[in-house]
């Protein structure tokens, strides 16, 4: 008897819970901005911190608050890269020196995958 009660009921679909001496926490719409002047509304609560940017939920490029302040520039720290960190332990005159006789080293064939070896008189008669 219980089966035919259930059935059609949509179980886990739709909730049988009415809206009737439910309150809905307080609400506010935040307007942002786009860059091509185009503006978006999002629903926060009232307590929220608003942030000053939001990403457009239809396009996906970051919105400024309208009538928001700018945000802050922060200071980007400038990315330190392998070259920077050799020139802080040698001179370009050093490098450039080590470079050619470490070239050379490869090309007499002391060095490196015996592929890049220039092949001598001998090694060619070898063959």
């Amino acid at each position: 008897m219980a089966e035919r009660a259930l059935r059609g009921a949509r179980l886990g679909a739709q909730s049988f819970e009415d809206e009737r001496g439910v309150e809905m926490a307080p609400r506010q719409e935040v307007a942002y901005v786009l860059p091509d002047g185009r503006t978006f509304t999002v629903t926060m609560s009232e307590e929220a911190e608003v942030p000053l940017q939001w990403e457009d939920p239809k396009s996906g490029i970051v919105g400024r608050l309208v009538d928001g302040a700018e945000p802050e520039a922060k200071d980007e720290k400038h990315v330190r890269t392998h070259w920077d960190m050799l020139l802080e332990r040698r001179s370009v005159d050093e490098l450039e020196e080590i470079l050619t006789e470490r070239i050379e080293l490869l090309r007499a064939g002391e060095i490196g995958p015996p592929h890049l070896h220039r092949r001598t008189k001998k090694a060619a008669a070898r063959r």
